[in-house]
């Protein structure tokens, strides 16, 4: 099974890219499914991650970054690059997807998938707001494209008998 999520708030601008592009996703698959292959928008949940991502064999998150690169700019990281342990909190909105990641696989094991990828979108302005900067609008177009091209390798050349949920 791969697992495609997207993360961040619909309020905050470019902070949208990747729930605005899980539910692009939701949408195209829902027209054209591929088997093995779902898609998840967990906002600003990151306890929904760990939830979603387990039973998967790959593990494909998207979210919007804020480092001071070039707006629109895309980052493709190795999950195990950015899984981090949590601080001890009772808080669960201190739970971002990263800390889900290292929990999930410390929890889960053999249940969480080995296999993850982060693709991260260069945020131009987390203001109040509803619409995508121009440059993170494209860069959301490239990043489709590209997992979409993985979601279709995935499913002609996967041998996972997960069942689909």
């Amino acid at each position: 099974m791969l697992t495609i999520i997207g993360c961040g708030n619909l309020n905050r601008s470019d902070d949208a890219v990747g729930v605005l592009l899980a539910q692009r996703l939701q949408q195209h698959l829902s027209k054209n499914p591929l088997p093995r292959v779902r898609v998840f928008d967990c906002g600003t949940a990151g306890v929904d991650v760990m939830f979603r991502a387990r039973g998967s064999n790959e593990l494909i998150v998207v979210d919007a970054s804020r480092t001071g690169s070039e707006p629109g700019a895309i980052y493709q990281v190795p999950g195990e690059v950015l899984a981090q342990l949590p601080e001890p909190s009772s808080n669960l909105h201190d739970f971002r997807w990263d800390h889900a990641i290292a929990v999930g696989q410390r929890i889960y094991r053999d249940s969480f998938p080995k296999q993850v990828t982060v693709y991260l979108i260069e945020a131009q302005t987390l203001d109040f707001g509803w619409v995508l900067s121009s440059a993170v609008a494209t860069a959301a177009d490239r990043v489709f494209e590209q997992i979409y091209s993985q979601c279709q390798h995935y499913a002609k050349n996967s041998t996972d008998c997960s069942p689909e949920s």
